[in-house]
């Protein structure tokens, strides 16, 4: 059977047969007005995959034709975000770095009849633009002579008017059914300073002239975007011919962007819970940015798997949020060390041990080099309140009165005894170490189902620990504006105990908190000051398809 293929691939190895194009070469163009998130990585993965796929390239190129928004500090992160997910760009370039080749099409555009220079506000365009089913209204401006629109195109860029003053607007077709061919607006004057440019620049080009030209200008034969800029396809390819790049011009092919369930998708959104402190930056454990995911642990091949596995389409649609927790369970259940940790801790006291010891404790079972810590054991241990019962249900396997659990890595223990407070509450738990019942060598003949995880009172370490859930409230009564959504108790930070081998960690290390879930070191931490970022819990009905 042969391998199933996607639209763009599809299209991609029409192109190749006919001799179309030789080689591919796709770019990933974000504008550096915000950090990068997880609906980026979608694209990410095709642009960078199909360049990787084919042999072909893959540039990273900043659309930074609003110096209004964009910042170095945006620049940075998305770079660091790239090379985190694994992909490598060809070359590295700024839409700035054209201004020069736009304003000259933009000068050809004018010497051909097919622009001109239009006094209009930007009411006044919208007003006379039309609607679906009326023509627009063509603008006082449209024909003024070729010399006229020239003189007033060189005195834009001058610095002659003020901003709003002027625009150059192509000449196309006030009577299209594609609104987005009614004499667009294709240069507007802007003093603003530019991060790459400076003060170059007071006139700057509208993103639907300058993406064609940038594309044109680097080669690009297949310039992959989201669903929303297909209308847009049309004004690209007239702004491709009209500037008479030669062929083989480059092809726009538009798929459905990746949107997921509780997940904000609006870099506006975002930024505006940063500006607001409604979260500690754009790399907090909770937002749905790349970095707020690599700070939070997802693993970038996690994310990559994601991609891959949900597909390319046309048809727009959502993903459960559950999906990327599973890819991201699945990943880290193959590598990550399996360590012992304790939330509400109860203390133990072994009444029949005496001294300490050092226990070797295996690392994960699932590794493919099995490999073992050293888990100190004493007399007095903590165990999870969760893990007892005074009155246990059936079937209960964890500890209770005169019963038996096996302490992972360590001994069977039996409760003999249970020290309560005033108000009924188990303060101290009293047992037994069944003899000969060491695990990896138990002979003692003593049958459990219980194991639970434990740490040496003595020696462990006490950390700080980041419960995290979504940002967004679910929808309720139909209401999905974000603004009213915003979930007040993403984060809640609890402490635990922990064993004392994870003095050793690095930031980013990730572990498996054993029956609770997985947790990342962050960089908050600080000496024996731990501070771990919840990943993912343990299980989920969400099975990923292959």
């Amino acid at each position: 059977m042969s391998e199933s293929r996607n639209f763009i691939e599809e299209i991609i190895d029409g192109d190749l047969a006919s001799g179309k194009v030789n080689t591919v070469y796709t770019r990933f163009p974000p504008e550096p007005n915000g950090y990068l998130h997880v609906g980026h990585a979608k694209s990410l993965c095709i642009n960078f995959g199909l360049a990787e796929q084919y042999g072909g390239k893959c540039n990273l190129r900043f659309d930074d034709t609003n110096p209004c928004k964009e910042d170095q500090e945006y620049v940075r992160s998305i770079k660091a975000d790239i090379e985190w997910l694994g992909f490598k760009w060809d070359k590295l370039l700024f839409a700035s770095d054209y201004f020069d080749v736009m304003f000259d099409c933009a000068v050809k555009l004018i010497n051909k009849g097919l622009a001109y220079v239009s006094d209009e506000t930007a009411e006044e365009i919208r007003q006379r633009r039309g609607s679906l089913t009326e023509p627009g209204v063509e603008s006082p401006f449209r024909n003024r002579s070729i010399e006229e629109n020239l003189q007033l195109f060189y005195d834009m860029r001058d610095g002659k008017f003020e901003d709003g003053a002027k625009v150059l607007r192509a000449k196309i077709d006030m009577a299209s059914p594609n609104l987005n061919m009614r004499d667009p607006v294709i240069y507007r004057v802007l003093h603003a300073t530019h991060h790459n440019t400076g003060d170059k620049w007071c006139i700057y080009p509208m993103y639907d002239f300058a993406h064609p030209i940038e594309d044109a200008y680097e080669g690009i034969t297949h310039s992959i975007c989201t669903l929303e800029f297909e209308d847009h396809r049309p004004l690209y390819d007239w702004v491709v011919v009209n500037c008479d790049f030669p062929a083989p011009q480059p092809q726009q092919i538009e798929f459905a962007r990746l949107n997921i369930t509780n997940t904000i998708m609006s870099k506006r959104f975002l930024k505006r819970l940063v500006d607001e402190g409604k979260v500690m930056g754009w790399d907090d454990p909770r937002m749905p940015t790349l970095s707020g995911l690599r700070r939070r642990g997802y693993p970038a091949a996690a994310l990559r798997d994601f991609c891959e596995r949900i597909g390319v389409s046309k048809a727009n649609s959502e993903v459960e949020e559950g999906y990327l927790h599973a890819c991201v369970r699945e990943n880290l259940n193959t590598y990550a060390n399996r360590v012992m940790a304790v939330f509400d801790p109860i203390k133990v006291v072994l009444t029949n041990y005496n001294g300490s010891e050092i226990l070797s404790v295996e690392d994960n079972p699932n590794a493919d080099e099995v490999t073992y810590r050293d888990v100190p054991f004493s007399s007095e241990i903590y165990i999870d309140r969760a893990d007892f019962a005074l009155v246990p249900p059936p079937k209960y396997h964890r500890l209770k009165p005169d019963g038996y659990v096996r302490l992972k890595g360590a001994y069977i223990i039996h409760c003999d005894d249970v020290v309560l407070d005033d108000n009924g509450e188990v303060v101290e738990i009293r047992c037994s170490v069944v003899p000969n019942s060491k695990s990896g060598s138990d002979t003692s003949g003593v049958k459990v189902k219980g194991v639970i995880q434990w740490v040496d009172a003595n020696t462990c370490v006490k950390v700080q620990v980041r419960k995290l859930q979504s940002l967004l409230n679910d929808v309720v009564d139909g209401v999905t504006d974000f603004t009213l959504r915003f979930n007040e108790n993403s984060m809640q930070v609890v402490d635990a105990y922990v064993e004392q081998s994870l003095l050793k960690a690095k930031v980013e290390d990730k572990f498996q908190f054993m029956r609770v879930g997985y947790y990342v070191l962050d960089k908050d931490s600080n000496g024996s000051n731990l501070v771990f970022n919840e990943i993912v819990g343990l299980k989920d009905s969400f099975k990923p398809n292959k």
